[in-house]
C-alpha cells in the first residue's frame, strides 16, 4: 500500500506520457504508486509504450470511457489515502507530493490542495489564475485538474460524475466543497500544464460551456441556490461594464 496514488489517464498520448511519469518518479516524497489507465488508446505506439511500463507502474487497460471515468477506474484500484490526478501530457515539480502531503497530514479539514502553475509546450509563462474563494468558484473554476484530495472524500461523493461531458474536475471540486472541505493553494509553481493545439480546453465550444454550467447547476442546485446573490451580482457588474464602454 502507498500513501499517495497518482492516477494518469492516457488516450493516445504515448509521445507525452514519459514526461509525466518521469516527473512523478523524481519526487522527493517516495510513498506513492502510479496507476496509468490506458483509456482505449488506438495508437500502436502508445499501446506498445504502456505495455513496456508494466514493470514501472500499474497499467489498467479499458475501453475508451473519457477522462473522468478513466480516473474513477484508476482510483477504484488504488491503495493510497491521497489521490493526485495527472493528465498524461502534463508534469509536476519534484516537491509537489511532499508539500501537498504535509498540508493534508496536518489538517484533517483540508480536502483540496493545489498550487501555482505554469504553461509549457507551444506556450510558456505563468498560468494567471485568480485565488480560490467561495462562492466565487461557482462562477469560474480556478483549480486545475491536478489537485490532491482524499480517497475517502472521492468515495463519499461517488467520484467524477459521468453526466459531465466537460469539466468533470470542476464538478468534483464543488462536490468536495459541499462536504465542507477546505481548499489550500501552495504559493509556488509545482505544476506544469502543456499547451498544444487541439487540446480539450482549447476546443470547447460556447454551447458546450453553457451546457456544462447548466449541468453543474443541476448537480449542485442547493449550493448554487444558497449563493444565488453572487450570480446576480456578477451579471449586474458585467452589464455595468458593458454599459460604460
Amino acid at each position: 500500500m502507498s500513501n499517495v496514488s497518482v492516477i494518469i489517464p492516457c488516450y493516445n498520448h504515448g509521445h507525452f506520457i514519459g514526461d509525466a511519469i518521469d516527473s512523478v518518479m523524481n519526487q522527493t516524497y517516495r510513498d506513492f504508486e502510479i496507476i496509468v489507465v490506458n483509456d482505449g488508446s488506438t495508437d500502436p505506439y502508445t499501446n506498445r509504450l504502456l505495455e513496456s511500463y508494466q514493470s514501472l507502474c500499474r497499467v489498467i487497460v479499458t475501453k475508451n470511457q473519457g477522462v473522468g471515468a478513466a480516473r474513477n477506474t484508476g482510483i477504484a484500484e488504488s491503495t493510497g489515502s491521497y489521490i493526485l490526478p495527472l493528465d498524461a501530457d502534463d508534469k509536476i515539480v519534484d516537491s509537489y507530493l511532499e508539500k501537498a502531503v504535509a498540508v493534508l497530514d496536518s489538517n484533517a479539514n483540508v480536502g483540496i490542495v493545489y498550487c501555482h502553475a505554469e504553461f509549457f509546450g507551444e506556450r510558456t509563462g505563468k498560468w494567471e489564475l485568480p485565488e480560490y474563494s467561495f462562492p466565487e468558484i461557482l462562477l469560474r473554476n480556478v483549480i486545475f485538474c491536478s489537485g490532491f484530495y482524499r480517497k475517502n472524500d472521492w468515495q463519499a461523493v461517488n467520484g467524477y460524475n459521468a453526466n459531465m461531458k466537460c469539466w468533470a474536475d470542476y464538478d468534483l471540486w464543488l462536490s468536495l466543497i459541499e462536504l465542507g472541505r477546505e481548499v489550500v493553494c501552495l504559493p509556488e509553481t509545482l505544476f506544469f500544464y502543456r499547451q498544444r493545439s487541439g487540446s480539450m480546453n482549447k476546443s470547447i465550444t460556447l454551447d458546450q460551456m453553457v451546457a456544462s454550467y447548466d449541468q453543474l447547476f443541476r448537480n449542485h442546485s442547493k449550493l448554487y441556490s444558497e449563493n444565488i446573490a453572487i450570480i446576480f451580482r456578477h451579471l449586474v457588474e458585467m452589464q455595468d461594464r458593458l454599459a460604460t464602454r
